[in-house]
């Protein structure tokens, strides 16, 4: 691998030394079945996950898939999340939509709200919230879009958490809006040097073997690095991982990483 390359365009510089982390958290993107469409196997994943970002419904999910993936939440004891996104069910919200910033806010409320009151109607609690696919990357590199998805959320319940991507400027924007946030790295994506997730129009942008994403987790979570196809590190710290609900090697890394994290004393728990 190449040694540690500093870079600014869009991560904040790290020490890139060794650090000791006890525990980390492990996120899926669940719920997103909707109709005869089954996306998924999120029974098989529930046990081995600590956190959930379930749909709302636009860009994936229905009310049915939805209170269901609920429902299996609170069995298994696992944090809820909610997973707004463009309101692209054709395109699974990995297309940018460009639409006024007041029209996307009520998007964002209208989302945020029908998942906190579904879970509240089970019993449960909404603790946070990651915003989906596009609007997660353009989030990641708009201040502007930041702030408006943010804001909404805020408008809800300013103590929900916010999950975003490790390094990006949405720490400094949550930070001025005193909101909490949960920097999040992921298993089964591909990383460029400057810190970007590789995008899912080019080849090798989602990691499909199990043992290599297990190794990235294991790296990022005790070296703060990651590593891009060119070998180039990317220095990363983060407190929750993803792995995609629809990726067909789900349930596989994460037993992978599972074995991982105890062979080397590292506990999963929710932050």
């Amino acid at each position: 691998m190449a040694k540690f390359k500093k870079y600014t365009s869009f991560n904040r510089i790290v020490n890139s030394k060794t650090i000791n982390m006890n525990s980390i958290d492990i996120n899926c993107d669940m719920g997103e079945s909707f109709g005869n469409y089954i996306i998924g196997n999120d029974k098989a994943i529930f046990p081995f996950i600590t956190s959930c970002n379930i749909a709302c419904g636009i860009h994936a999910g229905d009310p049915y898939h939805i209170e269901k993936t609920i429902d299996l939440a609170l069995e298994h004891k696992v944090q809820i999340g909610a997973h707004p996104g463009y309101p692209d069910l054709q395109g699974f919200g990995r297309r940018v939509l460009p639409m006024p910033q007041e029209e996307l806010a009520s998007f964002i409320k209208y989302q945020v709200s029908a998942l906190q009151g579904m879970v509240t109607s089970a019993g449960g609690s909404l603790n946070y919230v990651k915003p989906h696919g596009a609007l997660y990357n353009e989030i990641a590199s708009n201040p502007t879009v930041a702030k408006t998805v943010y804001k909404a959320i805020k408008s809800i319940n300013p103590e929900l958490k916010v999950m975003g991507l490790a390094g990006s400027h949405v720490e400094e924007i949550l930070s001025d809006l005193g909101m909490q946030y949960i920097p999040e790295a992921f298993a089964d994506r591909r990383y460029e040097t400057n810190g970007k997730l590789r995008s899912r129009s080019l080849n090798n942008s989602v990691i499909k073997d199990a043992n290599v994403a297990a190794e990235q987790v294991l790296s990022i979570t005790t070296k703060s690095v990651a590593y891009s196809l060119e070998g180039n590190s990317v220095s990363i710290k983060a407190n929750s991982f993803c792995i995609h609900g629809d990726n067909p090697e789900a349930v596989g890394i994460l037993q992978r990483i599972d074995e991982l994290l105890s062979e080397n004393g590292i506990e999963k728990k929710a932050f």
